[in-house]
């Protein structure tokens, strides 16, 4: 059954999986969500991790195989999964079953059939699930998109996009039975960017990759893939774990452009670099706390029983595109996309501002950098 968390005017949380990104900004988050949001629970495999951030947050902590117990516990309104992509199903499904309400991080699950049954799992057992896209509240990036649909660099014709960093082994993100990839991990930012500000989902896409990295692990290293739009709209990115770090993206339209750079960081400040009919306007947004405004959300839409957005919905819409990129790049050829109409659509009446988080001391969790 659902559970009773509409009586109250708070959502009680377990973050489940204690990675670098739970540590560096999920837990700390919930001090800027509080007026809607409390962390009651932590769950990890690993004892120490348990004991220092349970003693840290003041919280209840369970081990992997004790996951059962925290949602049987009444203790617990909704879960936030910070788990490897591959865990994602598993962990929604055992959550949705018990009426616990799911925030996702993304990308919601490694294939389409898992989005899915995962979407499908919530919905039987009348629980809410959101796929943790944090920059559907940033500031910049929604004044981006609503620049761009207002007409201000006239029709939107090519999305360009640049995002790549150093992944340093041993780390998920270079093991594919993790689910990992840099089209999962970071060229799903570069998916979503474009298909909504093109405000449409692509027909046809291709995507050529790199060997696997010489340094470990046994994905691609880089790809570059292009995203064919209605109206003869493009779409251009490339993802590297072997390159020096950007994250920008630039709307090239018929009367001028706009470049976020950066664009998709967690840990800087973000900023639009408009030019049109040559006149250049630079506007810059300060480091916030991106996490604490997607908590916030879902715990309204839980306390007063409306959909979430961004839906599992939007987190299978993303997983459609990248599951037929790594086909391209396997067969060589482009591979065409049933026509979809797309119903997301991230607006400034989201947006909520926090201050920044301080990064606290890792515990047995390090940055993708090492």
């Amino acid at each position: 059954m659902p559970s009773k968390s509409r009586s109250r005017k708070v959502v009680r949380y377990a973050v489940v999986g204690q990675g670098y990104i739970s540590q560096a900004a999920v837990l700390p988050a919930f001090r800027h969500a509080s007026a809607n949001s409390r962390l009651v629970a932590l769950v990890s495999g690993d004892e120490v991790k348990r004991r220092e951030l349970g003693r840290r947050y003041d919280v209840a902590t369970y081990a992997y195989d004790e996951y059962e117990t925290c949602l049987a516990s009444g203790d617990v309104d909704a879960v936030y999964i910070a788990l490897p992509n591959t865990m994602h199903r598993e962990y929604t499904v055992r959550a949705a079953r018990r009426g616990v309400h799911v925030l996702c991080e993304k990308p919601l699950a490694v294939t389409e059939a898992d989005c899915r049954a995962m979407v499908e799992t919530c919905r039987r057992h009348g629980v809410k699930l959101m796929t943790a896209y944090r920059l559907h509240f940033e500031r910049a990036t929604l004044q981006a998109l609503s620049q761009v649909q207002s007409g201000v660099i006239g029709e939107p014709r090519l999305f360009v996009s640049s995002f790549t960093m150093q992944v340093e082994p041993p780390n998920i993100r270079l093991e594919r039975e993790m689910g990992g990839g840099t089209l999962y991990d970071i060229g799903i930012y570069c998916i979503n960017a474009a298909r909504h500000l093109f405000g449409a989902e692509p027909v046809e896409v291709a995507c050529i990759t790199t060997d696997r990295s010489p340094r470990g692990g046994d994905v691609e290293l880089s790809a570059c893939s292009i995203l064919k739009f209605p109206g003869d709209r493009m779409a251009t990115f490339c993802t590297s774990f072997g390159a020096a770090k950007t994250s920008e993206y630039r709307v090239v339209g018929s009367k001028g452009t706009v470049r976020v750079d950066p664009g998709y960081e967690l840990a800087r400040g973000l900023a639009l670099h408009f030019e049109v009919d040559g006149k250049k306007r630079t506007v810059k947004y300060a480091r916030r706390d991106q996490f604490a405004p997607e908590l916030m959300h879902f715990s309204d839409c839980i306390l007063d029983d409306r959909a979430p957005e961004p839906s599992g919905d939007e987190g299978l819409a993303d997983v459609r595109v990248i599951r037929a990129l790594y086909k391209s790049a396997r067969s060589g050829r482009p591979v065409r996309l049933e026509s979809k109409r797309q119903t997301a659509k991230p607006s400034l009446r989201r947006e909520k501002t926090s201050p920044p988080v301080r990064m606290p001391r890792m515990v047995h969790a390090t940055p993708p950098s090492g």
